[in-house]
Order: structure tokens, then sequence, then C-alpha cells
């Protein structure tokens, strides 16, 4: 019988790989390492699955490094879509999440939801998202969206908790 694989415990996969995602130390390195791998004759399609990303990305990393040596393995600034909210309209989103109810703007319901949100920007900075980004959003300020339960204050106990019994007994 073998052994049990080690398992590891308080972080999942995704958490990890942000942590080397995050510090441009750790994303250097790695790259260097795959560099160092193909210099001594490991095939760039074989390391593909190991670092995860494609055989392309890492001959491109190797040319980089012919070209620039190590600075060339770093990520350039500047790089990719700039975000459409500015960082003071993200932080009045987020005191927005924090202090304020959607009913002091004229909705009608206690939580924000997406598209509450959508409709806000929209009206208060004049950027329309769609639905999927708005989520985006809102993960980058460290929220998430929670399904609200439902509160009906002329529920009868009683008669829930009869209800439940007489289930109980009827299964």
């Amino acid at each position: 019988m073998g052994r049990k694989a080690l398992q590891i415990k308080g972080y999942k996969p995704e958490q990890i790989k942000a942590l080397f995602n995050n510090d441009d130390k750790y994303k250097t390195g790695l790259r260097l390492y795959a560099v160092y791998q193909v210099s001594i004759g490991q095939s760039s399609r074989k390391l593909e699955d190991l670092y995860n990303t494609s055989f392309k990305q890492i001959l491109n990393w190797v040319h980089r490094f012919e070209e620039s040596g190590i600075e060339g393995l770093k990520d350039k600034e500047g790089r990719g879509r700039k975000p459409r909210l500015t960082e003071d309209q993200e932080q009045t989103v987020s005191e927005l999440l924090d202090i304020h109810s959607p009913i002091e703007y004229g909705y009608n319901t206690e939580n924000w939801t997406g598209p509450l949100l959508i409709d806000w920007i929209n009206k208060h900075f004049g950027i329309e998202f769609k639905k999927a980004q708005i989520y985006n959003i809102v993960g980058k300020l460290n929220y998430t969206f929670q399904r609200a339960k439902g509160f009906y204050p002329e529920t009868d106990k009683e008669q829930q908790e009869k209800f439940k019994e007489d289930l109980k007994k009827n299964l």
C-alpha cells in the first residue's frame, strides 16, 4: 500500500499561486528557473505543464533573457488595459458599499446588487459596466456578494415548527 500524498493545510492552490504572482522577485525567479531548465536541454513543451503556462510564453522568457538579462524577465510597467474607474472612484464605491444603503439613493432595497451598482456608477460617473465586470470590480475591492436570507415578520413560528414536525412524520 502506498503512502498518503502530502497535503497543504491552510492554503488553497490559488492562494499560493497568487503569492508568487504578486511578488515580482518570486515571479522573476520562477521565470529565471524556467530559462535555466531550457538552457540545460529541457523542452519548453515539457515545461509548460510544470510552469502552468504555454510553451510559447517560456520561449518568450528565454528570448527576453537573451536580449536583456534578468531585466527582461520582469514585467514591464503599463501593460494591460487601463481601469475605467480611477482610484478615487473605486474608493468612493468602496465607501458606498461600506456605509450607505441603496435606499439613500432612491432604490427600493436594503442590499447592493450588481445591477444596482451598475446603475449607481452610470449615474454618478457616467461609466457603463456589464454585469460580469461589476462583480470583478467588487472582488478587487475585497467584497463578495452575499444572498440575504429572507425575513418575514408576519410568519408564525409555532405553525412553522408544527409544519416541520408533520413533514418529518410523513417522510
